[in-house]
């Protein structure tokens, strides 16, 4: 309806384009799905903040990558002797070794006074290598399973279902210790480090989907009962279309979230089987490896745990956090 107003002393209608533009004489946009949770996720400062230090994280880790592996920059495997006391095989200097050439300080003894800053430098990339490719085997299957089982339902349900249960109940930390005990420096055509990371990536991303699915499963129970679907269906649109064009898209938000929440978990396992001596094997840096260096010299100074063991804490947190901002901004309750 228009509303009327005076004009001259006679009555008239206001037209609906004068009541959209306003006083302002500016047309009134609307804002997509994408803009609203953009703003949301804006105004939550710890979480762009912990978004700022995963995206540094990440070039960080690809810096290192190259830098170490492609270029041969850095050398995390350098000795520091000339730094370390003759006699007591400790720093020169106190605090670790710590300097303005070493701001992390240096390792002693029998690890020959390596820098602990190059090493977990040099180590980020194969933790967020891992965390990352695990987790997108994780989302392809766990998606991919969990949209078939909760709009097939029936049979196909069943099996998906049952699949998941025996995934769960499989011991992941024993296989995983024993297949990357036994994998050769050699395999699958890949020499030195690649056979035990292509293991690692396998092993904690295939066993891990189950999760996901789970997840995936529900919300499809929920969405395949919507307008939209039906919509889809009165049309002619068959079952692949409704799966991978209309009901994947909408899952789009809790798989970005739960994406977030699931590589810091995998950098924590990865981390936990190298704490164990199983996973990347030594001298090769790693975040979990220089733990478990470091619990040898920590009788002789616990200094040497605290940087490898605060690169995990940090970046963990930040991806904890991230994905906590992000379930808050795309979720159309929240507040």
């Amino acid at each position: 309806m228009t509303a009327p107003i005076e004009v001259s002393g006679q009555s008239a209608e206001a037209q609906p384009e004068a009541a959209l533009t306003g006083l302002s004489q500016k047309a009134i946009q609307g804002r997509s799905l994408g803009q609203i949770a953009w703003m949301r996720l804006k105004r939550d400062k710890v979480a762009m903040a912990s978004g700022v230090l995963v995206v540094i994280f990440v070039l960080a880790a690809l810096a290192a990558f190259l830098l170490d592996r492609v270029f041969g920059v850095i050398n995390p495997l350098a000795f520091n002797e000339d730094l370390l006391d003759a006699s007591t095989q400790m720093p020169i200097t106190g605090w670790g070794g710590i300097s303005w050439d070493h701001p992390m300080g240096i390792e002693p003894g029998y690890y020959h006074g390596r820098d602990i800053l190059t090493r977990i430098f040099a180590g980020s990339w194969i933790s967020l290598l891992i965390g990352f490719a695990a987790t997108m085997i994780s989302v392809i299957i766990g998606a991919v399973l969990g949209v078939i089982a909760g709009y097939f339902r029936g049979w196909v349900d069943t099996v998906i279902s049952r699949a998941m249960d025996m995934f769960l109940a499989f011991p992941l930390l024993l296989f995983a210790i024993a297949l990357a005990g036994v994998i050769p420096d050699d395999a699958f055509g890949l020499t030195g480090d690649w056979p035990r990371i292509l293991v690692l990536v396998f092993v904690i991303g295939f066993f891990n989907w189950p999760y996901i699915g789970r997840i995936v499963r529900a919300q499809t129970l929920s969405l395949r009962e919507r307008e939209f679907v039906d919509a889809a269906r009165s049309l002619g649109g068959r079952s692949p279309y409704i799966l991978f064009k209309e009901l994947l898209p909408n899952l789009m938000a809790p798989l970005l979230v739960y994406s977030t929440l699931l590589i810091p978990t995998n950098i924590l396992f990865e981390a936990a089987l190298s704490f164990l001596g199983v996973g990347v094997r030594p001298p090769t840096p790693t975040w979990g490896g220089m733990l478990s260096d470091a619990t040898s010299l920590y009788s002789v100074d616990p200094w040497f745990m605290i940087f490898p063991g605060l690169a995990i804490f940090v970046t963990v947190l930040a991806f904890n956090l991230l994905g906590d901002g992000l379930r808050d901004a795309l979720d159309p309750r929240a507040r």
